[in-house]
């Protein structure tokens, strides 16, 4: 405890003995005494208060932060350990919930609606992995890293945003506001320049789904692996799925609206470079975002490409050298940068005898430690069984269900690279 509160705390049962004291018509001597004993205390700890609180001012200063984010953290600790086998069993069997677990649940439950049992996103962080078929107790792997922190949006600079309820919006400046210099001596400088904002909203109008089929062997056969095997597939369905939609959601059909669709609100450029895949594309759309103030220098850009880009600019010979385009590249560019995905991209159109095959990469920049795209999902993930599929085999089949939107933030930190050809 703080000295500054102990004093305190001596002070108010001095007021109190005071007061008492104080209330007698006829006092003894002894209390007489005792009341001027107690006033002498009281002002040299007056005197003592205000000392202490100066010598503490430091240490709260030093404890700032750490008093702002206790709340996540002991947030987090409670998520840690979390246990996905018990939701698991719950559901099947009926199994109450306890410890960690059951407090994550309670505390998800008051602050939203839940068919099943909810399921928080941090939970689906994958401790441990093992060998394919049935899970076996016996066999574990090495730990892998939190759900999405390999995922293609996320290397591409996205921000995943989990909002509690309702809609999310970020607003963005969009006015031209320049410096300008007075022309003579008491003249004025140029006219002032509105600034303006524009919203980008994300709304919970899109649900991902994910149905799972656990057999009764794997309930009985499994023990503690069943955490591992349904942390895995979550994992890797969901972390596939959002991937897709963040870059090629259509917009209808229950989709977010992705990034590659995003031309017209917000304009997103789009530049057609019908040729074929070479260092000198990627260079182009570097400067143009640099020209845009998108990017400081060319290692802020991040390039998303399919495999198919990889193999062309590999299999390029520069004239005269032993290097590749794709050597050059990594050489100017940080391969760290460059993503290669063949979730994320629509597929390449068809090659024929006389059409050249075209595929679409796309560019983007964090600049001044603002995303170029944000993903937001809600709540937690709403984890429901079906008991009826397979009942009569004496599985359980489980139905997760998320929602997410997607955004971008300023369209200049972002470029659509289309029709890049796979040969001459």
């Amino acid at each position: 405890m703080l000295q500054s509160v102990k004093i305190a705390r001596r002070q108010s049962e001095i007021r109190q003995e005071l007061a008492t004291l104080a209330a007698k018509p006829e006092p003894t001597e002894d209390e007489t005494l005792s009341m001027e004993t107690l006033d002498a205390e009281y002002r040299t700890n007056e005197t003592r208060y205000r000392a202490a609180l100066v010598g503490e001012d430091e240490e709260r200063r030093a404890a700032k932060d750490d008093f702002e984010s206790r709340e996540g953290s002991e947030w987090a600790e409670l998520v840690a350990g979390f246990e996905v086998r018990q939701v698991a069993l719950s559901i099947d069997e009926g199994r109450a919930l306890d410890g960690r677990t059951a407090e994550v649940v309670e505390e998800l439950r008051s602050q939203g609606g839940y068919r099943g049992l909810p399921v928080p996103w941090e939970a689906l962080e994958t401790r441990s992995t093992v060998s394919t078929g049935t899970p076996d107790p016996k066999t574990t792997a090495p730990i892998i890293d939190r759900l999405f922190a390999e995922s293609v949006a996320a290397r591409m600079g996205c921000r995943m945003v989990n909002v509690g309820s309702g809609e999310i919006e970020y607003p963005v400046t969009t006015s031209a506001v320049s410096a300008s210099w007075a022309a003579t001596e008491g003249g004025n400088i140029g006219d002032p320049v509105a600034y303006t904002t524009v919203d980008r909203p994300m709304k919970p109008d899109n649900t991902l789904g994910v149905r799972m089929a656990i057999s009764r062997k794997t309930l009985k056969q499994s023990g503690a692996a069943l955490e591992a095997a349904v942390r895995r597939d979550m994992n890797g369905a969901i972390g596939e799925a959002m991937d897709a939609a963040v870059f090629q959601g259509s917009g209808s059909n229950g989709q977010p609206t992705g990034v590659l669709n995003l031309t017209v609100t917000p304009a997103i450029t789009s530049t057609d470079v019908s040729a074929i895949a070479s260092y000198s594309i990627f260079r182009d759309a570097v400067r143009r975002m640099m020209d845009a103030n998108a990017a400081m220098n060319p290692s802020a850009a991040r390039l998303l490409i399919r495999p198919l880009t990889w193999s062309v600019l590999d299999d390029a010979l520069i004239s005269g050298t032993s290097d590749t385009e794709w050597d050059r590249f990594t050489r100017r560019f940080s391969a760290a940068n460059v993503v290669i995905s063949d979730n994320a991209l629509p597929a390449s159109e068809p090659e024929d005898a006389t059409d050249k095959g075209a595929h679409t990469c796309l560019l983007t920049a964090v600049t001044g430690g603002v995303p170029p795209i944000f993903c937001a999902t809600w709540g937690a993930i709403d984890l429901v069984r079906d008991a009826y599929t397979d009942a009569a085999s004496g599985g359980l089949r489980l139905t997760a269900l998320s929602t997410m939107d997607v955004t971008v933030s300023r369209p200049q930190q972002l470029e659509i690279l289309t029709n890049v050809q796979d040969r001459a």
